[in-house]
């Protein structure tokens, strides 16, 4: 069950940690902690594979109830989403398998160049496991170029055997990782709204631009999750730092609870991925 803090005034509510939920959740924080254990008997580096938000809290909880503090997770680049654990004892070599590929799109004139979906649609029809893949970051500012990263023998299968996406031909070239442009997100907008409490459907209401009542029938329909745990319940407490995926509409955090309006609504900050 998720908990909360008392509001004295000082700090927000925030949202406590939550327990595995099913046996693949259980397994992964007993591998972590297998990971964590064997790393530090033996001296040697240990990694996971990519985590999502998610499965990185419950591996930070496995980490913490092992003992073990010579942890870090890495994603590759700033701001990465999925990230994997990197547990390297103090003087142990590093081995991680974190590797980067660069893909370069050559679309047909007219045609549109691949879209996220695109590229992750092609990359799993090679057949690698999601948990073998990170982040797919389409940079802005050059049209036509991707960066995925990715497990080191994934990036080798994605490098010999990829050669479309979507309509697109495209180039495939492993990219060192201290040789990557900025990638980075760029500043985000945030936004504010008042709401009349911090319930799910009052607050996604405010996020999406519609009704409570509309916002309502998406959670009663499955479509929504919180910190990448499906909810259908529309009185559901939301807490500040909570991540919001609603399927067909996207990602949002809310950020921030600056304070009440003066007819005692609940002010919201949050952004949209």
């Amino acid at each position: 069950m998720a908990r909360s803090i008392d509001d004295s005034g000082a700090r927000n509510p925030v949202r406590g940690f939550i327990p595995p939920q099913n046996d693949k959740e259980r397994f992964l924080m007993r591998h972590i902690e297998d990971l964590a254990r064997t790393a530090e008997a033996r001296g040697i580096p240990k990694y996971s594979s990519f985590l999502s938000d998610r499965e990185q809290v419950l591996a930070k909880a496995a980490l913490s109830r092992a003992g073990c503090s010579c942890w870090r997770l890495d994603g590759g680049h700033p701001d990465a989403e999925r990230q994997l654990v990197a547990i390297e004892p103090e003087d142990s070599w590093t081995d991680s398998p974190l590797t980067c590929v660069r893909l370069e799109c050559r679309a047909a004139p007219g045609a549109d160049l691949p879209a996220h979906k695109d590229y992750l649609g092609s990359l799993m029809g090679l057949a690698l496991k999601r948990e073998a893949l990170g982040d797919i970051v389409l940079p802005p500012d050059t049209p036509g170029t991707a960066y995925v990263f990715a497990l080191e023998p994934a990036a080798r299968l994605i490098c010999e055997e990829l050669c479309q996406v979507g309509r697109a031909e495209v180039s495939c070239t492993l990219q060192p990782l201290d040789e990557l442009p900025d990638l980075s997100p760029g500043e985000r907008v945030v936004r504010t709204a008042a709401v009349s409490s911090l319930r799910l459907d009052a607050v996604l209401a405010a996020m999406l631009h519609c009704s409570r009542g509309a916002a309502a029938a998406l959670i009663e329909a499955g479509r929504v999750e919180i910190n990448h745990l499906p909810t259908e319940n529309v009185h559901a407490p939301v807490y500040e730092g909570d991540i919001f995926t609603v399927r067909g509409k996207g990602r949002f955090a809310l950020t921030g609870l600056p304070g009440k309006t003066r007819k005692d609504r609940q002010i919201v900050a949050f952004f949209q991925y």
